[in-house]
């Protein structure tokens, strides 16, 4: 499998770690669109949300208590931000389920969303 992701899990690229535990890895973004911007995603290759069905759920739930404890540790429990794209059209670019938490910018939603980082 040529997946940008099961590569940089299995530490055959660099990475800026953040978090780990048995299911899940979160690291910096390369191209962060707001101070914090972690890349969330289950070290099992799923391809998107399209592809969570009752076999793999379980592994979002995980994700989402793993993206709770990144909250805590970072300080910013009270306002961020999780968000996954789901094919081409929405702007996912690589095709392992994974989640962007942002934080550190007061957002909107919408043409005004999150201002990029200077």
């Amino acid at each position: 499998m040529n997946c940008l992701f099961c590569k940089i899990v299995k530490g055959e690229i660099p990475s800026t770690k953040v978090y780990e535990d048995e299911y899940v890895y979160c690291f910096k973004d390369i191209n962060p669109i707001t101070p914090i911007h972690y890349l969330v995603i289950p070290k099992e290759h799923i391809s998107g949300a399209s592809e969570i069905d009752e076999k793999n759920s379980s592994v979002v739930s995980h994700i989402f208590e793993a993206i709770a404890k990144i909250a805590k540790a970072e300080n910013i429990s009270e306002g961020f931000r999780v968000v996954t794209n789901c094919g081409e059209d929405a702007g996912q670019t690589v095709h392992h389920l994974h989640f962007h938490l942002l934080a550190g910018v007061k957002m909107g939603w919408g043409e005004e969303a999150v201002q990029p980082v200077k």
